[in-house]
């Protein structure tokens, strides 16, 4: 015969107490004192915290620390000013700002990134996996598999590829063209480290988006295909909306990255004539191949604040979708 509960039967009995000699449901001693519900109480807790926390503090904060310093400073990496560095202030940032050649770096990194990581990978991620989300079998495992290869391949060794195929005299690409002695790397050079890193980093977007189309409820769909929503009209009314979360999270990720990518100077060093000097490269050649480790260090905090802004611009989006929702 089922029984019935209350509150008057489910509550504790008065003057009943639990093992450690405390009423039952009063709160430990341990958790009134200020601990953990876990019982590791504060200084365990700290132990167990404080080697990641000295890892962070060596690896990310000490070196940003450090780069904030020498952009203050007239620093060099040889002569009288590396051994008696002098503090300029606000000089080096003010001759950054002024400079030429920061103003063409920034201008082909913003060109990089909007071209291969916001509209390339972005773009082709999504088309990947929208075309891809009803195959099954060999085809889509072969697609996969060439995207991560691409992905997971190191970067020395996807730049010695691309210029086996972008080579001059006996590259793949002239040879499947038919367009003998075009060099690619010299008379495009922009448009070829923007295809490259599409080539390299699409995967990334693919996975997500191909996770997010994944988690659209197929009724959803199925409703509107019977409605006579078109395959445009689907994706317009009813996946966009659903996945505009893992889109903002997608391009705030691959920006980043973009924006502090190196392996183009595997590539092509910043050439011809600086026309692929995007931000790290330049950043690189001045501080240790010109030695202005002080100028090179203002540029470096100028980059983290623009990976801020970049940031915060994304993560703004983000709330303001969350708003919008709720």
């Amino acid at each position: 015969m089922p029984t019935t509960s209350s509150p008057e039967l489910d509550a504790p009995a008065a003057g009943v107490q639990d093992p450690e000699g405390r009423p039952a449901g009063a709160p430990s001693a341990k958790v009134r004192a200020g601990g953990d519900a876990a019982g590791l109480g504060r200084a365990r807790a700290a132990a167990f915290i404080t080697p990641a926390m000295l890892l962070i503090a060596a690896f990310l904060l000490f070196p940003a620390l450090w780069t904030i310093y020498l952009g203050l400073t007239d620093y060099k990496l040889t002569g009288i000013a590396a051994a008696d560095p002098q503090v300029v202030g606000l000089d080096n940032f003010k001759n950054a700002l002024d400079d030429d050649r920061f103003g063409n770096s920034m201008w082909l990194t913003l060109q990089y990134v909007l071209g291969s990581a916001v509209i390339g990978q972005c773009v082709l991620g999504f088309a990947i996996a929208w075309l891809m989300r009803e195959r099954r079998g060999a085809l889509r495992r072969l697609v996969e598999a060439l995207l991560l290869l691409a992905w997971v391949l190191p970067g020395s060794v996807v730049t010695f590829l691309w210029i086996a195929l972008l080579d001059r005299d006996h590259g793949s690409l002239n040879a499947l063209l038919q367009t003998p002695g075009t060099a690619w790397l010299l008379e495009y050079p922009m448009a070829s480290i923007i295809v490259f890193n599409i080539w390299r980093g699409a995967a990334f977007s693919m996975m997500l988006y191909a996770a997010a189309i994944g988690n659209v409820p197929p009724s959803h769909l199925e409703s509107a295909r019977l409605a006579g929503a078109s395959t445009w009209q689907q994706l317009r009314d009813v996946v966009l909306p659903r996945i505009k979360g893992h889109i903002l999270t997608n391009l705030l990720l691959i920006s980043l990255w973009t924006f502090n990518d190196f392996t183009p100077f595997l590539l092509t060093a910043g050439g011809p004539e600086d026309k692929t000097e995007i931000m790290p490269v330049f950043i690189y050649k001045l501080a240790l191949n010109s030695g202005e480790l002080g100028f090179g260090a203002a540029i470096s905090v100028l980059m983290l604040l623009f990976n801020l802004v970049i940031a915060l611009v994304y993560v703004r989006m983000l709330r303001q979708r969350k708003d919008d929702t709720a």
